[in-house]
């Protein structure tokens, strides 16, 4: 047959549908579906790179890790860990512990990017901040309540005191 992948597959066909059926990963099971298709159908790579939906480079990509590692290249599954965080957990941690502070408290996030740059030497741009302090820490900032300043205080106590008795 023209287009069959010429790929010596040690374990058996029943062996194979055993380890499809365990697999809860769908991408795990894609890869053993793929080894089953070539041993038990004798499928080409372009047929099951279209059953799979995959491209063909993919599924054979899939039997060069098979053919250098055998079955386990094709179980394992890595993930990525992605880019590094600008700032770090011990940074995180710190900026938390002054953050739930009665006077450590931050009036902005231009501040906060500033005591993490003099204090624990991490430079980080001002989204960067404001993300982790808002949304990752739900930490909100001690901005204090607008007042006039020709509030007149007499009449601010007087207004106190007469509060309970008007909202009864």
């Amino acid at each position: 047959m023209t287009g069959v992948v010429h790929i010596d597959i040690q374990e058996s066909v029943e062996e194979l549908e055993g380890l499809v059926r365990q697999q809860k990963n769908a991408r795990l099971k894609e890869r053993i579906q793929a080894l089953y298709l070539i041993k038990g159908q004798e499928m080409s790579v372009s047929a099951i790179a279209k059953i799979l939906g995959k491209h063909r480079g993919t599924v054979h990509r899939w039997l060069a890790d098979y053919r250098e590692r055998g079955i386990e290249a094709v179980v394992e599954f890595g993930t990525s860990s992605g880019r590094k965080r600008a700032i770090p957990d011990w940074a995180v941690s710190s900026l938390k512990k002054q953050l739930e502070e009665p006077e450590g408290g931050f009036q902005r996030y231009t501040q906060i990017q500033h005591w993490l740059d003099i204090t624990l030497g991490v430079q980080a741009e001002y989204a960067t901040v404001h993300h982790l302090a808002r949304y990752r820490l739900k930490a909100k900032l001690k901005v204090p309540r607008p007042r006039n300043r020709k509030q007149d205080k007499e009449k601010l106590e007087a207004f106190k005191k007469t509060l309970p008795t008007i909202c009864n």
